[in-house]
C-alpha cells in the first residue's frame, strides 16, 4: 500500500502522519506543496495538520491553491482515498472536496486537549477498526475547528452516513457536534482531531491505531 503525505510551509504534523502510516505497514513518500504531480501508483493521500502558510487569510485557503492540491483534487475525483486532519481538513474544505467550513472556535480560544469522539459510521475504509457508537479518545489542537454548514447540508450529511465522527463533549461549537465528515463516495475524510497523536504507547492513548491499521488493511486487501 503506497501513500503520500503532503508538506506545506507551516505543516507540523506531517512526520506524525507519516510515522503512523508507516508503522501500520504503508510505504510513505513525502510530497512538497510546489510539486505538480503525485507519485505514481498511489493508494492514499494524507494532508497533515499544522498552520500552512501561517494561517493567513482563512485557514487552509492559501494551501488549497498550491500546485500539488490540483493533483490531490484530481486524485480524489478519480476515486482515490484522501485524508485531511486538522489543517488538512481545512484545506480539503477550501478545495471543495468536502462541504462546509471550519470557523473560529466558539470560545475564541485555541484548544489543545484530548476529547471523546463517537464513531458515527463504522462502515468506511477509515473506521472499520471501530464499532458504531464506540467512544474513542483523540487529541485536538486547533483555533478554527468549528465545523459549520447550512441546515440542508447537515441534514444531507447525516442522512447519507457522511458524518464519520462527532464530539462526545463539543469543545468548539461545531454544528451537530460534527468532528469529521466524508465525501459523497466516502473516500475522502476530513476530521479536526488527530488520530496520529493517539497512535504510540508513549502518547496519551492508542485509540488512533485502529484508524490507520484499518486504512492500510483495507487498501492492501483491495
Amino acid at each position: 500500500m503506497k501513500a503520500a503525505v503532503i508538506v506545506f510551509p507551516g505543516s507540523n504534523c506531517d512526520r506524525d502522519l507519516a510515522v503512523a502510516l508507516r508503522e501500520s505497514g504503508a510505504d510513505v513518500e513525502m510530497v512538497w506543496h510546489k510539486d505538480t504531480t503525485l507519485p505514481s501508483g498511489l493508494d492514499f493521500v494524507g494532508v497533515p495538520g499544522g498552520f500552512s502558510f501561517g494561517d493567513y487569510l482563512r485557514c487552509g485557503a492559501i494551501a488549497a491553491q498550491s500546485p500539488i492540491c490540483r493533483s490531490v483534487v484530481d486524485f480524489a475525483n478519480k476515486g482515490g482515498h484522501v485524508f485531511g486532519v486538522c489543517n488538512g481538513f481545512q484545506i480539503l474544505a477550501e478545495t471543495g472536496l468536502l462541504p462546509g467550513a471550519l470557523l473560529r472556535n466558539a470560545g475564541l480560544k485555541y484548544i489543545c486537549k484530548t476529547v471523546p469522539l463517537v464513531v458515527e459510521n463504522a462502515d468506511t475504509l477509515f473506521t472499520r477498526g471501530y464499532e458504531a457508537g464506540q467512544v474513542i479518545d483523540i487529541p485536538i489542537a486547533h483555533h478554527d475547528g468549528n465545523y459549520t454548514a447550512d441546515a440542508q447540508t447537515i441534514e444531507r450529511l447525516q442522512g447519507e452516513g457522511r458524518v464519520a465522527f462527532t464530539y462526545g463533549n463539543n469543545p468548539n461549537g461545531s454544528t451537530a457536534d460534527i468532528a469529521g465528515v466524508l465525501s459523497e463516495n466516502k473516500r475522502v475524510l476530513g476530521m479536526m482531531p488527530h488520530p496520529e497523536r493517539a497512535f504510540d504507547a508513549s502518547h496519551v492513548g492508542t485509540d488512533g491505531q485502529a484508524f490507520f491499521r484499518s486504512i492500510v488493511s483495507e487498501l492492501v486487501s483491495a
